[in-house]
C-alpha cells in the first residue's frame, strides 16, 4: 500500500487499479458472467470483465466520503466454467425464445431443452451461493457483478443463511416478480419473485419501476406491505409538484429495516447512461438521484450487508457508468463498516 498512488494513472488488471489482494480485501466483488435467459439484448455476460477494465480510469476523491481508496476492495477471478456454460445455453435459449414469439408454444423437444436450461440456471445459482459463501465465511462483505439480474440470487441465499432479518433496496425499471418468464424459472424477470421465497427478506423496496405486468401487480398485493413499489412516473409527478428528491429518498429508505442489501439493475437509470443494458426502458433515475438514494441508506444508520450490480451492457460506456455505481457502493460499504467516514 505504501507504493500505491491513487493520483497516478490507473493500472489495469485489478478493479479500480487497486493494490489489494483477496486476503487483504474487506469487500470482495464476485463476477458472474451469465446472461442465458435475457429476453431482449444479450451481452451482459461480458460486462464484468469490461467493468474491471474500465474501472482503472476512475478517480477517487469525493466531497462527501474521504479517502475512498483506503477501503480494501478486490475482485475475484471470473468462473471460466460458468462463462462457457452461459455461452452454450444462451444460443439454445435464443432459439426457444424465438419459437415462443413465433408460435406461443414449444415442441416436446424444445420443452426438454428448456428444462435442461433451467437445470443449468439452477446450477449457476448454486455455484454463486458456494463462491460467495466461501468469502462470507472468511468475514468478508460480498457483492456480485453481473451478468443479467438472475445472477445475485445465490448471494442473497447465502446472506439469508447468515442474517435472520434484512431488507432489499432494488433500483430497477422492472419489478422482476414474474413466477417465471418464457418458461425460465430463474429468469432475470423472476429474480425478486425467487428472493421473496426467503422469509429472511422482510421488506423489498423498489424504486424506478416503469415496466411491469398484471401478474406482478398481484404479487405486490398478495405480499400485503412486504413489497413497496415507487413507480418512476410517480417520482416525476412528485418532483413536478415541488417535492425535493432529498425528502423523497428519505421516505423510501424509511421503510427499510436496519440491515439492507442493495440490488442495482442498471436499467433503473435513464437509458442514456446504459443504452446497451439487457432490457432498456425509457425514463429512469439520473445518476445523481440514484447515488443520493444509496447514500441515504448509510446516512440513516442502516447497515449495508451486500449488493449486486447487474445488467450493464457490453459496451465501454455502460461499463464506465456501472464502475462508478460500484465504486459508490464500495465506498458506502466502507462507511457502513467503519473503515471510511462521511465528510
Amino acid at each position: 500500500m505504501s507504493e500505491y498512488n491513487p493520483s497516478a494513472v490507473g493500472v489495469k488488471g485489478s478493479i479500480f487499479g487497486y493494490p489489494y489482494t483477496l486476503d487483504e480485501a474487506d469487500l470482495v466483488l464476485v463476477p458472474v458472467p451469465w446472461d442465458v435467459t435475457v429476453s431482449y439484448g444479450a451481452g451482459t455476460a461480458h460486462s464484468p470483465a469490461l467493468i474491471k477494465d474500465e474501472s482503472s480510469q476512475l478517480d477517487f476523491s469525493s466531497p462527501y466520503i474521504k479517502e475512498v481508496h483506503t477501503y480494501p476492495v478486490a475482485m475475484s477471478e471470473p468462473d471460466a466454467h460458468m462463462a462457457k456454460t452461459s455461452e452454450a445455453n444462451r444460443s439454445e435459449a435464443e432459439g426457444l425464445i424465438a419459437a415462443l414469439e413465433e408460435t406461443g408454444q414449444l415442441s416436446a423437444h424444445e420443452g426438454q431443452v428448456q428444462a435442461e436450461i433451467n437445470d443449468h440456471c439452477a446450477g449457476m445459482i448454486a455455484r454463486v451461493k458456494g463462491q460467495t459463501g466461501t468469502f462470507l465465511n472468511k468475514g468478508k462483505i460480498v457483492a456480485t457483478i453481473g451478468g443479467d439480474h438472475s445472477t445475485p440470487l445465490g448471494l442473497i441465499q447465502s446472506l439469508a443463511d447468515r442474517h435472520c432479518d434484512f431488507g432489499i433496496l432494488q433500483i430497477d425499471a422492472h419489478m422482476d416478480l414474474r413466477n417465471s418468464y418464457e418458461g425460465f424459472t430463474y429468469s432475470h424477470a423472476s429474480i425478486m419473485y425467487n428472493v421473496l421465497k426467503l422469509p429472511q427478506v422482510t421488506k423489498l423496496v423498489q424504486v424506478g419501476i416503469r415496466d411491469y405486468c398484471a401478474e406482478e401487480e398481484q404479487v405486490v398485493k398478495d405480499m400485503r406491505g412486504r413489497v413497496i413499489v415507487h413507480f418512476d412516473e410517480d417520482l416525476h409527478r412528485e418532483k413536478w409538484a415541488g417535492n425535493l428528491w432529498m425528502d423523497m429518498a428519505n421516505k423510501f429508505v424509511a421503510d427499510l429495516p436496519e440491515k439492507v442489501y442493495v440490488s442495482f439493475d442498471m436499467d433503473g437509470l435513464d437509458p442514456s447512461l446504459c443504452p446497451n443494458t439487457g432490457t432498456p426502458v425509457a425514463g429512469g433515475l439520473c445518476f445523481a438521484e440514484a447515488m443520493y438514494l444509496l447514500e441515504e441508506v448509510v446516512r440513516t444508520g442502516r447497515q449495508l450487508i451486500g449488493f449486486d450490480v447487474s445488467e450493464a451492457g457490453n459496451h465501454p460506456w455502460d461499463a464506465n457508468v456501472a464502475a462508478r455505481v460500484i465504486l459508490k457502493l464500495c465506498a458506502l460499504t466502507g462507511v457502513s463498516r467503519g473503515h471510511l467516514r462521511f465528510a
